[in-house]
């Protein structure tokens, strides 16, 4: 798990918290989380202390929350797979014959 020093010394540098999530194999709401000691999702009301505390952002950072997901079923091998465990499958094979197109 990193540190608050770690996260903090690569946002010093210039990287947002994406790219210190990246470098440091975490998703970057978890480094704004260590960074900051609050989460990301922008649910609490901060008090004015907590608006300056090191690592804050000034715009929101709802967007550091829930990164997009991957679908592995949109992925070619995967759709291939799929294919051929229905096409073997008597039962699916019947289901898709009674349903036409």
């Amino acid at each position: 798990m990193p540190t608050q020093s770690q996260v903090r010394r690569l946002l010093a540098r210039g990287l947002d918290y994406e790219q210190a999530g990246n470098r440091l194999g975490i998703p970057a709401g978890q480094a704004f989380l260590i960074a900051t000691g609050l989460p990301a999702d922008g649910g609490d009301t901060l008090t004015t202390e907590e608006q300056y505390r090191p690592g804050m952002t000034q715009a929101s950072s709802q967007h550091l929350v829930n990164p997009a997901a991957v679908n592995p079923t949109g992925k070619p091998a995967v759709r291939a797979w799929l294919r051929n465990r229905a096409g073997g499958d008597a039962q699916m094979q019947r289901a898709a014959r009674s349903r036409g197109t």
